[in-house]
């Protein structure tokens, strides 16, 4: 009876057997996956990618990226430092990357999820960060996706700042103030006066009602390139009287009053 089974044993097993092989090399065989396979379940994300993948679509496949998929392998979503290895470049070092990129759209960066995102800003943008650092206002304590809420995309002035006067625009706010380092005021010959009036409206004024030659002149000309640069009256007018004079009466303005309300 003993042998009976074991007989019937080896007979099934030997049945089995091809099937079995069949199997493993069925498996072993399985055809390699295509991008028009992955189309079947993940149309979603081929769209993405032929829309807006740059070379994530141009240079790579899916399975480059999507090496294994379950159940057959765990390895399905990857890290991006297995491409984007830091030491080439040190914007591969920032962290969560997908707080800013989408894999499939990767150049289509998006800053909603993160919380701050000037460090990695900062990794390819390091001359406006310098700026900031070097020359502190309040716009150095905001994170950049404040300004940026979106990749090259920026906030003009006046949508969170008052002109000086009503007919600014926002060019008009460039031709003296740089968003990164906005409290260095610098300009060239050809801001009106009516713009250093709109914060000096006394010096202004006096400038207006003077009938010397000073009053023929814009602000700019005298206080030329930077803001609060106040010249020597002996910068355009050399010494005009005689030594002794000048000795006693230093200061130009012992005579003259001031260079807005000028007394000759």
């Amino acid at each position: 009876m003993k042998s009976f089974f074991i007989t019937s044993s080896l007979l099934v097993s030997l049945v089995l057997l091809p099937f079995a092989a069949g199997a493993v090399a069925s498996a072993a065989a399985a055809p390699e996956l295509l991008p028009s396979d992955c189309q079947k379940c993940h149309s979603s994300q081929i769209a993405e990618i032929e829309a807006a993948g740059g070379q994530h679509r141009d240079a790579i496949g899916c399975t480059d990226c999507h090496q294994e998929h379950p159940p057959r392998g765990a390895n399905a979503i990857p890290e991006c430092s297995l491409c984007h290895e830091s030491g080439g470049n040190p914007h591969f070092s920032s962290p969560d990357c997908l707080n800013c990129h989408r894999p499939h759209s990767p150049l289509n960066i998006d800053f909603a999820r993160a919380s701050q995102v000037r460090p990695a800003c900062m990794t390819c943008h390091p001359n406006q960060g310098q700026e900031l650092l070097n020359y502190p206002s309040n716009h150095s304590v905001l994170d950049s996706k404040e300004c940026h809420q979106q990749h090259g995309q920026f906030l003009t002035c006046l949508e969170c700042h008052e002109p000086h006067q009503d007919s600014q625009s926002y060019a008009n706010c460039l031709e003296c103030h740089r968003p990164h380092m906005p409290l260095k005021v610098a300009y060239d010959n050809n801001v009106p006066v009516s713009f250093c009036a709109s914060c000096h409206p006394g010096p202004a004024v006096l400038l207006s009602e003077n009938r010397t030659k000073h009053h023929q002149f814009n602000c700019v000309y005298c206080h030329k390139f930077q803001h609060k640069v106040i010249p020597k009256c002996r910068t355009c007018h050399g010494q005009p009287h005689f030594d002794e004079l000048h000795e006693t009466y230093p200061q130009c303005i012992h005579c003259h009053i001031g260079p807005h309300n000028l007394v000759n």
